[in-house]
């Protein structure tokens, strides 16, 4: 049975993951899916 990181490696490899991956990136590059994803952390933070 394959660790959990080589099965990361391996789809981040398959074509499925590298469309993940752009995805991922064009998300990050927005500025308003930024401030969400800023948010939505501050929220999990502040919880604890």
């Amino acid at each position: 049975m394959p660790g959990l990181f080589t099965r990361i490696k391996e789809f981040s490899r398959s074509p499925q993951g590298r469309r993940a991956i752009d995805s991922a990136r064009r998300a990050a590059a927005d500025p308003r899916r930024r401030e969400q994803a800023r948010r939505l952390l501050g929220r999990f933070r502040g919880r604890r």
